[in-house]
């Protein structure tokens, strides 16, 4: 039938069997021309239904658009033309054969069509469809065919139809042409304005190779990335988007979860109340049973109650996940079935190109279509394997970010009770570890079924090569899957040992760097060092172990290829006489097993992850169908006459505890003033946390009119600047701002805090006092303009005249807030005589309500409570209710920090130091002087707060304390390579590369000698194989296998070696270097960054900085011997390497430039998520209370999005780097099956076989190198941030070549000098020439304002703080010449913050174990803790826990108090060493001083006047200077500062044994 259409033969198979084969015209003009117009025509209905769903706004016209449309028009004009030319022609006598007349009318329909599409898409972001891109591919190729015969046609002199002819090559070139036009991607002014990402208006051809990324490697290459060039995602992958359709999935799923878990609990129920009926009281059952039955039910109530066996709804986020990602999944999944059956085809074209090298009587155009097949497949292979990896990364990176952004939300919402069960580290892990375990699984998830069918293909193509004999070598690695597991156990059981030593390790650094200071007064380092390697010593030795053991796993992966093949090469000549090996089997069978590899070694480690992720699916369940707040009893009726209703409510914390409020029947008129009080514990705080509905409501409900402004006991800081404090999210007025500062007494903080409102404040508000952040906090309410405003005790963390002036201006019936309802719960009766109404509150219930002169008169609990206090009186001469107004100076000063506001890091009282702020009521203009004294940091204010605006826009010096960590940019530099290789040692890293090298010579060898066993079949044809020869060939072969991997466990065994000593050796370097670093290092730079040098920098550097470099050595030398191998077969390939090679080395270059990058600000951009998320736990109740989740959840997805933006740039740059570098692997393929062809006379099966199989491996290989480059790129990192700290600066020596006197000082005469100090080089003058003399056991009194540098002084003597000018000589030797250790062990300290460390009670007291247990024991008395350490089960080996936490603070004081006992120098120093104590420790403390220190000189810094009156001298410093120094007595009868000080502490000139 298609003959006669065409009129000539449409298929003989002699056109193929000839040297010069062609295909009948009749066949090129009918299927080659219908493939490509079928397939468009076939998807065009699907793609113009596609292109009306996702319509847009219709674009403008752009140059390429026109050009396309001009090319069709062309081509439609060419097929008309044709038809003409056809009709003109057939006018005539001769008929033309049907297909002549059918092919232009299909064509001329065809590009019409095309016309239209082009037309249509101009309604879509993406210009170019992919349909038409392949239909122009399908129609190249198929019109190539054609193309070349016409040629041959006119070639051989027939002309008659030349007219057609050129229409056709013209028709061929303008579709040429559009494939390469189409490959442009079309970008419109519409969508340059919608997104600048390019991803989405690229090409088909841009998008399938990555090209779209280009501009982004090229400016990572020019100069490192900032989050600035990193373009945003598109709107479909970002957090809201992917969000709102999980959550849409998450809750249908959650309802069916929860009807099962129902039906659980009623068959639960039944299957109990069938039980007990069964089991019901039996007379005979004795009595021990009844006892175990009892123990039984209490230890079930008790788990139902602490949660561990409550049930909860399961198993419905897998199934919300996939329904969520449907599509990706679908996608990926079609990707990795091509990959996986291309993967087999490659063996089997090897097995063709070997018959083809080893058949001379085969024609060439056939090895030349082999090898065009080679390179299309590998092409197809690499598109389709490097698409699928960028499916499953984009769809593991979106689960992630689902699941943070689930957690989250659910954060806002969820109940306390439930959210008790978890402390804010687990929440951050949910987010963390348990999401990102998610991403880990889903990168890999089809393994689970691709690992199990490329197993299955894998063998039956072996045992079409081999038979039964493949059992063998299957046999052989079926054996080695227990080894490996038993050795993974063994592995993971070092490792989780040495975890332990880790998490010790960075305990005991914590606290040394917590307690860094206590370490420099007393000497200690050397100790603690002692200590720490002791620890150190344990992780290197089980992280040698841990080493060997993987030497050993990389030797059984390295041999198991080796060994499998020569078993079942072995048992496949054994077994019967007549199977003899050749080329195509061995190759063929080597490279099968080379893919089975892969899927064995992975489906372990993927079942591990999967029940690891099953156990973050059951955790994340859990929380996220935890009950959420029940607001239900909170209503918002705007139309009541009444501000607050409470309706007989009832609240509860927890429903298995009694009410916290009971009962609560109350009103409150809009713009009242309620206060309430109680004693601690009656319910004031619980009564707020019912109103903003963080209770479990009982019965009753409350009404609130309006909107709530809540100022929390425990102020919450973010952190930010100030302004952002206040502002919360509002925008700025401002006249408002001005106005709210004033009334909240910030200015003066203003002033002094470096750079204003714009001063940054530290995590949890670390550089503001309590008072301070308590302001702020309720600057923040006062800002709102709410309506209602709850009060938690705001005023309790100021101190008094502070408290005044917040009550006068912003709470009381003149504030700010004079206009609105107020309830305010307090402690200071002061206030009560100007409040609307006081309530009072005794265990949860209103006992009495009223306005303060009524309830006086009542003469009931409040006028009682109120005689009490006003009797007990405070000192301040205020009376105080309950916990009392603090005094300024002890707690504005923030120099003792309250237990919760010690921060878990960077605790530095530097910045304590720089930011007290300036007492409004100074000493001065109390004393008539109106000069407005100078502030601590007085070089930093900066006039009016106005002009402060303005000039904030410039940093001003101080005002980031805390420096940014630096992102290291650019290359890492080869001198740290060599630092690393050097701390490894040079011999042993030559023979670790000797070593491989030797690999490398053993595995060309076994692949030469199994090339020269295969070309015995040529040998021996037709008779029978020699014995001997053949044991010969598998002797060799064995031991040149084994010999590979022997080699590579040698090199192993030396890298492990090599590795544990670097490790060691950086970490000594590391360690010794932070603890000589100068006080100032450790006040600028926070804890948790010297940590990270130590837990994971460290942690690289032990484990998986030996690991990349081990990769990256075998890697190379793999691919050198592959290059080597195919270059001795076909010299000619090594011309041909040197293009592949600069174009290998050129995207290297590019990609790893970019990549190191982006992989950095992924790390930097993560570490926002975790804070933010963590501050808002802390923060919920007040970002509930002022209904701000909404903001806390967009500002949460931007976050997440700003790091997803660069995962998403990281990972499409690993694809742009694969696609390129697979490029060059499938190059190298086809360039060698090529020269195969060409040189096909000089090879033989045997060596085509030994080339092709090997450049198949180079391509992953290839790839691979460039991956380890770039980690080991990365991971080299944490070497050079370890030595950037083994280079900071250090003190002063230890221990110098002048040393005093073994007595010094045997008087303790201190003397200073014009002596001048400043904290740190930018900062001012700290102590401006200090000169004074301070007698031999002369007892001296240092007091001074905030600031004024008493604590300064101590630190000069211990030379803390190195002089900026002038000199300190103790018994005549000046401190400065002798070392720091010899000076400080002879002076002693009582410090102000008691610190203790982990460990024994006896090694906080004597680290060195200097003194005998009797002296220890003589010391524990005299500090009053003997009979209290008896008590204690081991006594002096008694464990001390973290921060002592297991001792009082008065007990830590006094074990302080006792090693300045043991020390017993010449010299002692106290630090406000009693301001923490009760007045009771206080008395034994001083009193223990003055008979134990009598003969010695005694300084003490006191907050606390009456501690230094019965000094004999006192020295008053102001700023810096000596302003009064003589004894109390003399000071007293002046009208100096000190009297002053005096007088206001209640301490008359008569009265001086206070």
């Amino acid at each position: 039938m298609l003959e006669e259409f065409c009129n000539s033969t449409f298929w003989n198979d002699s056109f193929l069997d000839r040297p010069d084969a062609d295909f009948p015209l009749c066949f090129e003009q009918t299927v080659l021309v219908w493939i490509p117009l079928g397939f468009l025509w076939l998807l065009t209905p699907w793609h113009f239904f596609h292109i009306y769903k996702s319509r847009t706004k219709k674009s403008s016209l752009t140059k390429l658009y026109l050009t396309k449309q001009v090319l069709v028009v062309l081509l439609l004009i060419t097929s008309v033309i044709e038809l003409a030319l056809i009709l003109v022609e057939s006018s005539g006598q001769t008929t033309l054969p049907a297909v002549q007349y059918t092919n232009p009318c299909l064509y001329i329909v065809t590009w019409i069509l095309v016309l239209v599409t082009h037309h249509f898409r101009r309604w879509c972001v993406k210009k170019d469809s992919w349909i038409l891109c392949i239909f122009w591919v399908f129609s190249m190729v198929c019109g190539v065919f054609q193309f070349q015969t016409l040629i041959r046609i006119l070639l051989k002199g027939n002309n008659s139809n030349l007219a057609g002819f050129c229409l056709y090559f013209i028709s061929y070139g303008i579709q040429v042409l559009m494939l390469i036009i189409s490959s442009i991607s079309e970008t419109t002014p519409e969508t340059k304005a919608s997104s600048n990402n390019p991803s989405a208006t690229a090409s088909f051809l841009s998008s399938l190779t990555f090209s779209w990324f280009d501009s982004i490697i090229w400016k990572g290459y020019k100069h490192p990335l900032t989050l600035e060039d990193v373009w945003d995602l598109n709107e479909e992958q970002k957090t809201h988007e992917i969000s709102k359709i999980f959550t849409k999935h998450m809750e249908t799923e959650m309802k069916k979860a929860k009807q099962a878990l129902k039906k659980r609990c009623q068959k639960r129920k039944s299957r109990d109340t069938s039980e007990a009926r069964m089991n019901g009281p039996n007379a005979s059952q004795s009595q021990d049973n009844l006892v175990l039955e009892d123990m039984k039910q209490k230890k079930k109530k008790k788990e139902s109650e602490s949660g561990t066996t409550q049930d909860f709804a399961k198993s419905w986020l897998a199934k919300a996940l996939f329904k969520t990602f449907r599509s990706v999944l679908i996608m990926s999944f079609i990707a990795k079935v091509i990959q996986d059956v291309l993967m087999f085809l490659s063996p089997q074209l090897l097995k063709l190109m070997i018959s083809f090298a080893s058949d001379s009587s085969a024609y060439a155009w056939q090895g030349y279509g082999y090898s065009a097949l080679f390179f299309v497949v590998a092409l197809i292979q690499s598109f389709s394997l490097q698409w699928y990896f960028q499916y499953c990364f984009i769809l593991g990176m979106t689960v992630r970010t689902t699941l943070m952004a689930a957690v989250y939300r659910k954060t806002l919402t969820i109940s306390n009770n439930a959210r008790k069960q978890y402390t804010v580290g687990e929440t951050v892990n949910l987010m963390s570890v348990d999401a990102q375990r998610f991403m880990d699984v889903t990168n890999f998830i089809h393994l689970l079924w691709s690992c199990p069918f490329q197993i299955v293909l894998s063998i039956v193509f072996l045992w079409m090569e081999l038979g039964p004999s493949v059992l063998a070598g299957l046999g052989v690695m079926i054996l080695l899957i227990p080894i490996n597991a038993f050795l993974a156990t063994k592995s993971r059981a070092i490792q989780v040992e040495n975890m332990k030593n880790k998490d010790k390790r960075l305990k005991v650094m914590n606290e040394i760097l917590s307690g860094i200071k206590i370490l420099k007064y007393f000497a200690w380092e050397p100790s603690f060092i002692e200590q720490i390697q002791g620890i150190r010593k344990k992780e290197l030795k089980n992280l040698l172990s841990f080493s060997l053991l993987q030497s050993v796993v990389v030797f059984i992966f390295n041999l198991a290829p080796v060994l499998v093949s020569v078993v079942t090469f072995t048992v496949y000549v054994l077994v019967d006489e007549n199977n003899v090996l050749d080329a195509q089997k061995a190759f063929t069978s080597i490279t099968l097993f080379n893919i089975l590899r892969f899927p064995l070694s992975m489906l372990p480690l993927l079942i591990s992850s999967i029940l690891q992720v099953s156990v973050s699916a059951d955790r994340l369940e859990r929380y996220l169908t935890g009950d959420d707040l029940d607001t239900s009893n909170i209503r918002n009726d705007a139309h009541t006459d009444k501000a607050i209703q409470f309706h007989e409510t009832s609240f509860t914390w927890d429903h298995n505890v009694s009410p916290a409020i009971q009962n609560v029947t109350l009103d409150i008129k809009t713009g009242q003033l309620i206060a309430v009080v109680g004693a601690v514990g009656s319910g004031k705080s619980s009564l707020i946390s019912a109103m903003l509905g963080e209770m479990e409501p009982i019965h009753g409900h409350i009404n609130i009119k309006g909107s709530v402004g809540y100022v929390p006991q425990q102020s919450w800081i973010q952190n930010g600047t100030v302004r952002d404090n206040i502002l919360f999210g509002s925008p700025l007025d401002e006249k408002r701002y001005q106005q709210v500062l004033e009334a909240c007494a910030l200015l003066p903080d203003l002033k002094v805090l470096p750079g204003g409102d714009l001063a940054e404040i530290g995590e949890k508000g670390i550089n503001l006092s309590g008072g301070q952040k308590q302001r702020v906090s309720l600057a923040r309410a006062v800002y709102s303009n709410s309506d209602i405003y709850i009060l938690d005790d705001p005023l309790s963390a100021v101190d008094a005249h502070v408290g005044k002036h917040l009550f006068n201006k912003v709470i009381g019936p003149n504030g700010l807030l004079k206009n609105k309802t107020r309830l305010l719960v307090t402690h200071g009766i002061h206030f009560l005589p100007y409040v609307d109404e006081v309530v009072v509150l005794v265990n949860g219930k209103i006992v009495e309500k009223g306005s303060y002169s009524t309830l006086l008169a009542n003469k009931a609990t409040f006028a009682k409570n109120l005689k009490l206090y006003a009797r007990q009186g405070s000192s301040e001469g205020e009376a105080t209710v309950g916990d009392g107004v603090e005094r300024e100076d002890e707690d504005d000063s923030g120099l003792i920090p309250s237990i919760e506001e010690i921060p878990t890091e960077a605790i530095s009282m530097t910045l304590k130091r720089e930011n007290n702020f300036q007492r409004t009521l100074s000493l001065r203009s109390r004393s008539g002087s109106n000069r407005h004294q100078k502030s601590l940091r007085s070089s930093l204010k900066i006039g009016d707060m106005k002009t402060k605006q303005k000039e904030n826009q410039k940093m001003v010096k101080g005002q980031k304390l805390i420096e940014k960590e630096t992102v290291e940019t650019g290359k890492v530099k080869f001198s740290i390579l060599m630092k690393y290789l050097n701390a490894m040692g040079w011999w042993l890293f030559t023979f670790i590369l000797f070593g491989y090298m030797a690999n490398s010579a053993s595995f060309i060898g076994s692949n030469f000698w199994l090339t020269e066993w295969t070309n015995d079949a040529q040998r021996y044809w037709n008779q029978t194989y020699p014995a001997s020869q053949r044991d010969l060939r598998i002797a060799i072969y064995g031991v040149l296998g084994f010999a590979q991997g022997f080699f590579v466990l040698l090199a192993s065994l030396l890298t492990a070696y090599g590795a544990v000593s670097a490790s060691q050796g950086l970490h000594e370097q590391l360690l010794d270097n932070i603890l000589r670093a100068p006080m100032s290092f450790f006040d600028t730079t926070p804890t948790g960054r010297i940590v990270n040098r130590f837990a994971n920098d460290i942690s690289t550097a032990d484990d998986t900085l030996p690991m990349s470099l081990r990769s990256w050595i075998i890697c190379f030398f793999g691919i050198i011997s592959t290059l080597i191998m195919i270059c001795m077969a076909t010299p000619v390939f090594g011309i041909i390497m040197i293009p592949l090679a600069v174009i290998y080395i050129l995207v290297q270059r590019f990609y790893v430039a970019t990549s190191r990058q982006l992989k950095r600000l992924d790390s930097v951009t993560k570490s926002p998520i975790y804070s933010h998320f963590s501050e808002t736990v802390s923060g919920l109740p007040i970002i509930r209370a002022f209904e701000h989740q909404q903001r806390f959840l967009k500002q949460n997805e931007n976050i997440i999005d700003t790091n997803q933006k660069c995962m998403f740039s990281w990972i499409t740059s690993n694809r742009w780097a694969a696609i390129r570098l697979e490029l060059v692997g499938n190059l190298v393929v086809f360039f060698s099956s090529l020269l195969i062809v060409i040189y096909r006379n000089d090879l033989k099966g045997d060596l085509v076989g030994l080339v092709l199989s090997n450049a198949l491996n180079i391509t992953q290989t290839l790839n691979w190198l460039v991956r380890m480059t770039s980690e080991l790129e990365t991971n080299i990192v944490a070497v050079e941030r370890i030595n950037e700290y083994i280079r900071v600066k250090n003190e002063a020596q230890w221990i110098t070549e002048k040393r005093p006197p073994d007595d010094w000082p045997s008087k303790g005469e201190i003397q200073f000098t014009d002596y001048q100090v400043r904290y740190r080089p930018e900062l001012d003058l700290t102590l401006k020439g200090i000169t004074c003399n301070i007698g031999s056991t002369e007892k001296v009194g240092i007091v001074g304002r905030t600031g004024a540098g008493k604590s300064s002084l101590t630190n000069c003597l211990f030379r803390i703080l190195e002089a900026a000018g002038g000199q300190i000589t103790i018994d005549g030797i000046d401190i400065a010449s002798i070392g720091l250790h010899d000076l400080r062990n002879k002076l002693t300290i009582i410090p102000q913050d008691p610190i203790l460390f982990s460990g024994s009670l006896r090694m906080n007291l004597d680290p060195f174990n200097k003194y005998s247990d009797e002296e220890i024991w003589k010391a524990l008395e005299l500090a009053h803790l003997k009979p209290y350490v008896e008590g204690l089960p081991q006594g002096l080996t008694y464990e001390v826990s973290e921060a002592g936490d297991n001792f009082s603070v008065g007990q830590r004081q006094l074990l302080c108090l006792g090693r300045a006992l043991l020390r017993k120098s010449k010299i002692l120093i106290m630090d406000e060493a009693t301001a923490a104590v009760d007045l009771e420790t206080d008395n034994l403390i001083q009193a223990t001083i003055r008979k134990e220190f009598s003969n010695c000189t005694v300084i003490t810094i006191a907050h606390r006047l009456h501690t230094i009156m019965d000094s004999d001298r006192v020295m008053v410093l102001d700023r810096g200077e000596i302003v009064e120094y003589d004894s109390p007595d003399k000071l007293l009868q002046r009208s100096g500062p000190f009297y002053f000080m005096a007088k206001d502490a209640g301490i008359e000139g008569s009265n001086t044994s206070l």
